[in-house]
């Protein structure tokens, strides 16, 4: 019944869906990443020894970019994909590809004239790079 499901009686799907719900995977608001952390770790018995077992944490860079107008970057909901200016997207992934365990996404920010650059690779430099250079092609396609 709804009342059970209120109650705490979700199945893996629903739980997996609730959480999902506190974070925004491609922002990583601290105290929501917190808590989602948490609750996943009380539903699923998990202890900080375990955790901390589970987690390897990839070299990154975040950077920004100076901007005259940061509205003319827009993201997929999740923003972890550049849909405008349409030619960025690709860009990126032909960037990422070529570095060892390369990720990276950009987004406007909210509160300056800027974009927010995250890159991630193998090493640190590698990753410094790849933020680099991601953030050169966003300053050439905005300015």
């Amino acid at each position: 019944s709804s009342r059970q499901k209120r109650g705490g009686m979700l199945g893996p799907a629903q739980k997996l869906d609730a959480v999902s719900r506190l974070i925004n995977p491609a922002i990583g608001d601290a105290l929501s990443d917190v808590l989602a952390v948490v609750t996943v770790m009380a539903v699923e018995n998990i202890s900080v020894t375990d955790l901390a077992g589970m987690y390897e944490d990839m070299p990154s860079c975040m950077t920004k970019v100076l901007v005259k107008d940061r509205s003319l970057v827009r993201t997929t909901v999740d923003e972890t994909a550049v849909t405008e200016p349409s030619g960025l997207q690709p860009i990126i992934l032909d960037l990422v590809s070529t570095v060892e365990n390369g990720r990276s996404f950009v987004r406007p920010s909210g509160t300056e004239d800027c974009v927010r650059v995250y890159a991630e690779g193998a090493s640190q430099a590698l990753a410094d790079k790849l933020a680099d250079d991601v953030g050169k092609q966003v300053a050439l396609l905005l300015s």
